[in-house]
């Protein structure tokens, strides 16, 4: 609908590309919307629009076509040409299209010289209109009555993506372009304004109208590519393989004079010229136009380039006469007189009785077209052209002309496949390509039947007999035809080959097919493949260094998906078709495309870098033609692999700047190492030391500001202070989920919040297992606080206690298990803290030191995770390892309250008895008795009772040894099981003397004595009874 808006308002032209020609001032021709040479689409467009605008303009020549009344019974399309006068001074050609509404009565028809029109068909009027444009003969515009046939059946296919971001960006580099950067930021932040409004819905539309209106309508648009041009129009589907005047001389009113001339001048021009505009690198060259003043110039050349080689061409003429011909001057623009000659007999056969080998010829020759002879008709049945039984023929010629035949069903193969996937449009740039350089390839082939069936006219116009030397037998042709055969068989083999297939994978296909030893179809398949790769590349090169992706059609294997947020860019939003890889770009080749381009877009989008792109990285020279891509195609380790490496290196290179230049990503690596994996030492004991008597409560009274204030107080206190101001706004306290009976000591751990680009390394996941270590290296520390809280107890109280001996060997009990905790921890913590912690640390810092993108820090950051998770003991195979683990920690905590139990006893019985001797003292002192017989009595049951109680603390200590020293050897089990040498060798430094294993010999040995006993006892009570 935009579309027809903006048309609505500006008049339409169609504009030749012929030089400058003399033009008569009015000249009419009639093209019927509907006719096969319009797609319905086109023709629904030119009816709907042309209709509309019939009442603007001023003078509408209505006319009348009885041939289109009868068939159609639709307007009619009337151009009209005109001389326009460029800017430069320079003159074109152009037809202005007015639609026409039916009359109910007939009237002439305006022609201005062209008459009986309602007896020609819409090729023969369009063919006229090339002639009365130009003034030249019929046979001398065949190359622009092709062109037009093109123009008319073109099928542009805009690829637009809708990515607001990418029009945007698209406006702000037109802005700089022209030295605007005023505008350019006053844009950016406008355009950053209305996105955090929601007014507008489709700001896409919006963004894509203004950077249309802004384009220069003079300039050809490169939105699409270099390529679009080339691979995105469409080619007529009833286009004729032969020249018009070969297949249809009854249509046309030229004379036999014309038409000798003209086949000087059209020696080797093909009938189906589609991309003869186009300079490619096919295996012949495209003859040039042939204008006027040109033709026998344009003949010698066409002979000599036709002569090179022996598969595509041929002699042109017996008769030297016909190459030296006089150039064609422009004709009257009257009624042309038709010149009279003697016509010559044609060499025919008869369809009911024997036919010559003349006839088989030129039935042979409608044949190569895929066009059923008089004799030879393609069997549906069969799949194959086979000969009229009823034919009289000898077997010589029976079988010449089957082997012949093989080349119209290889012919009709080829074109079926490009005739179905020419207009489709999701077939894609590179599937249109395929098809372009298939048709190039017919057109080779076309040509060399054009030259055959000239040599067959001239001879019936000389009446050459069929036993000289240069007239066409089915032997010549045998001969003539062998490489065009092999080139079609090839190229059939291909088409089979790449069904089903699109985008990369076809390039793939193609790529895999030339793997041959046969030099000439390994020709054949490179250039296919330097057309076909054409777009690939293309999109390559826009790819590393803009950024920018523009595969409507899915056909690049890099793939976006939109629907990813920017947060997660650059895992998720980007990604390799593995599918569509070609198959001589190798696997390091795409991973190095996907990260440049991405690396691009992280910068723009997530870093907010507004750097061009190329001051990032120089961009080179793309593939711009077909034969760039060749050229590239044959060197990919060297000039190729050069391109993609300067590209990576310097993106990449840019990217990790920026990341530790403006956001400190190696900063903030080194926070994580110093907070959440407890490396800042005196933080963490001052830490625990400040949040002790809030962690020892429950966990349901712990209130989060009063332990981020108690963080704060830790920060101020110590060296930690000293960091950046940026690290210490992001260390924060968290508390974990509370199960029943939980401490301060089970819910509390440190935060680091990320966000924005660092969010990229430190994700979701990563800081999951950042906090799970944390935990486990908390709960690890705090074993080791625990256990120096217990030796200061002990060592305290060692003194206080010589008095009390009977104390003596609970307390020795409890330094011997006390003893062998402080040695479990100590091990453990030097395992985590150096083999594990700072080994894990030293190689992930090297690896980031040496990173060449941000995927390789991203890869080694994740390794050092996994690898302290692992040999942590926090992974799904070391779950028993740590079950037996907090088990040992929970027997510390244990010792630790019978302990303090017991101290806290006899402390307290040590207080009494002092107490007891002070008040004893004093009487003493006073003069009077020290005790009284009641104290004593008293003194006495109180100490009794005391002593009772030693022998409880004994066996809980001796149980909580047992269970403890249980555990350990469970434990070390275990670890000497595990497949980690460092979790074996941890193994023996925790059981150096062999002490665990000798207690668990001699508990087997008690176990035994004891069953032993059991069982004599029971044998001396049988006895006795």
């Amino acid at each position: 609908m935009r579309v027809r808006r903006v048309l609505k308002s500006i008049p339409i032209l169609l504009v030749f590309p012929l030089p400058t020609l003399l033009l008569p001032s009015s000249v009419s021709v009639f093209l019927f919307p509907h006719s096969r040479w319009l797609p319905l689409y086109f023709s629904s467009f030119v009816h709907d629009f042309f209709f509309s605008q019939a009442s603007l303009l001023p003078k509408v020549e209505r006319v009348w076509s009885q041939e289109c009344s009868s068939r159609h019974g639709r307007p009619v399309l009337t151009f009209r040409a005109r001389k326009k006068e460029a800017h430069s001074g320079a003159s074109s050609t152009a037809l202005s299209g007015h639609f026409i509404q039916k009359k109910e009565t007939p009237d002439t028809i305006s022609t201005d010289g062209m008459a009986n029109l309602d007896q020609k068909s819409p090729n023969v009027l369009l063919q006229s209109l090339c002639c009365r444009i130009t003034g030249k003969s019929e046979a001398e515009v065949a190359h622009q009555f092709q062109y037009a046939v093109r123009v008319i059946g073109s099928n542009y296919a805009p690829t637009i993506e809708r990515d607001e971001f990418l029009v945007s960006e698209k406006i702000k580099k037109e802005l700089l372009r022209q030295r605007r950067e005023a505008d350019a930021a006053l844009f950016s932040e406008l355009h950053r304004k209305l996105q955090t409004q929601g007014v507008l819905k489709h700001r896409w539309s919006v963004l894509y109208l203004l950077l249309s209106l802004s384009e220069d309508p003079r300039k050809p648009s490169s939105r699409v590519g270099n390529y679009g041009a080339l691979f995105a129009q469409a080619l007529p589907r009833d286009a004729h393989s032969t020249p018009f005047y070969c297949t249809r001389p009854q249509s046309l009113a030229l004379s036999y004079s014309d038409k000798g001339a003209g086949l000087s001048g059209s020696v080797g021009t093909s009938g189906i010229s589609s991309l003869g505009v186009y300079t490619l690198n096919g295996p012949t060259p495209t003859p040039p136009p042939l204008l006027a003043g040109q033709a026998s110039q344009s003949a010698a050349a066409v002979t000599q380039s036709l002569g090179s080689r022996l598969a595509w061409a041929l002699p042109i003429s017996s008769s030297p006469s016909a190459v030296l011909a006089p150039p064609i001057t422009r004709p009257p623009l009257g009624p042309q007189v038709p010149t009279i000659r003697p016509v010559r007999p044609r060499r025919d056969g008869d369809a009911a009785g024997e036919v010559n080998e003349a006839a088989l010829v030129r039935d042979i020759l409608y044949v190569f077209q895929g066009i059923d002879g008089k004799f030879i008709k393609m069997n549906a049945q069969d799949n194959g052209y086979k000969m009229d039984s009823k034919v009289v023929l000898c077997k010589s010629l029976r079988d010449t002309s089957s082997r012949l035949s093989e080349l119209g069903w290889l012919h009709n193969k080829v074109r079926k496949y490009t005739d179905a996937r020419t207009l489709d449009r999701a077939f894609g740039l590179v599937g249109q390509s395929f098809c372009a350089s298939l048709h190039q390839e017919l057109k080779e082939y076309y040509r060399l039947l054009s030259v055959l069936h000239s040599q067959l006219q001239v001879e019936d116009e000389q009446g050459v007999n069929m036993c000289t030397e240069s007239s066409l037998t089915l032997r010549r042709l045998l001969v003539w035809m062998y490489d065009p055969k092999v080139r079609l068989k090839t190229l059939a083999a291909l088409v089979d080959y790449c069904q089903g297939r699109k985008g990369g994978e076809l390039a793939s296909a193609v790529h895999a097919y030339g793997k041959t030893g046969d030099p000439q179809m390994r020709a054949l398949v490179q250039h296919i493949l330097s057309l076909v790769s054409h777009p690939i590349l293309n999109f390559l090169y826009r790819w590393i260094y803009d950024g920018e992706l523009e595969d409507t059609y899915h056909e690049f294997f890099v793939a976006s998906d939109p629907n990813v947020k920017t947060d997660r860019l650059w895992h998720d939003k980007y990604s390799l078709r593995k599918s569509m890889i070609p198959s001589f770009i190798t696997m390091n080749q795409a991973r190095k495309v996907l990260l440049i381009g991405k690396s691009i877009n992280f910068l723009h989008q997530v870093c907010h870098d507004r750097t061009p792109p190329g001051k990032i990285t120089a961009a080179s020279k793309p593939a711009d033609t077909p034969k760039d891509a060749a050229e590239l195609l044959s060197d990919l380790e060297g000039a190729f692999q050069e391109k993609i490496d300067a590209a990576y290196f310097d993106t990449s290179k840019y990217l990790l700047d920026v990341l530790n230049r403006n956001y400190l990503l190696l900063e903030h690596l080194q926070a994580m190492r110093r907070y959440l994996l407890l490396g800042q030492g005196d933080f963490i004991r001052h830490l625990m030391d400040l949040l002790k008597p809030e962690l020892a409560r429950p966990a349901t009274t712990l209130y989060q500001h009063n332990l981020t204030g108690i963080l704060e107080t830790a920060v101020r206190a110590t060296n930690a202070q000293f960091d950046n101001a940026e690290i210490l706004k992001r260390l924060d306290v968290r508390l974990l989920e509370v199960s029943p009976g939980d401490t301060g000591w089970d819910v509390f751990s440190l935060d680091y919040h990320v966000d924005g680009p660092i969010a990229t390394v430190f994700t979701r996941e990563c800081m999951g297992h950042y906090l799970r270590v944390f935990n486990f290296l908390w709960r690890a520390k705090r074993m080791e606080y625990t256990l120096t809280d217990i030796w200061k107890g002990q060592m305290c109280n060692a003194k206080l206690l010589k008095t009390m001996p009977e104390l003596s060997g609970v307390l020795h009990q409890c330094h011997i298990l006390a003893s062998e905790m402080v040695h479990f921890i100590h091990q453990m913590q030097y395992y985590i803290t150096f083999e594990v912690l700072e080994c894990s640390w030293d190689e992930l810092w090297n690896k980031v030191q040496q990173a060449q993108d941000l995927d390789h820090i991203i890869a080694a950051h994740d390794v050092f995770l996994d690898t302290i998770i692992s040999r942590c003991l926090l992974d799904n195979s070391s779950r028993s390892l740590l079950n037996q683990l907090r088990a040992i920690f929970d027997q510390i905590i244990e010792f630790q309250n019978a302990q303090d139990s017991l101290y806290r006893s006899a402390l307290e019985e040590l207080t009494l008895r002092l107490q007891f001797e002070e008040k004893k003292r004093q009487r003493e002192e006073e003069g009077e008795w020290g005790v009284t017989a009641e104290q004593e009595v008293e003194e006495k049951r109180r100490i009794q009772e005391f002593q009772d109680t030693i022998p409880k603390m004994r066996s809980q200590l001796r149980i909580l040894t047992h269970f403890y020293q249980s555990i350990v050897q469970q434990f070390l089990v275990l670890l000497m099981t595990s497949s980690d040498e460092s979790l074996r060798f941890l193994s023996f430094r925790l059981d150096f003397n062999e002490h665990y294993r000798g207690a668990r010999s001699q508990g087997q040995r008690t176990e035994a004595a004891g069953v032993a006993g059991r069982h004599q006892r029971a044998t001396s009570v049988k006895h006795l009874t």
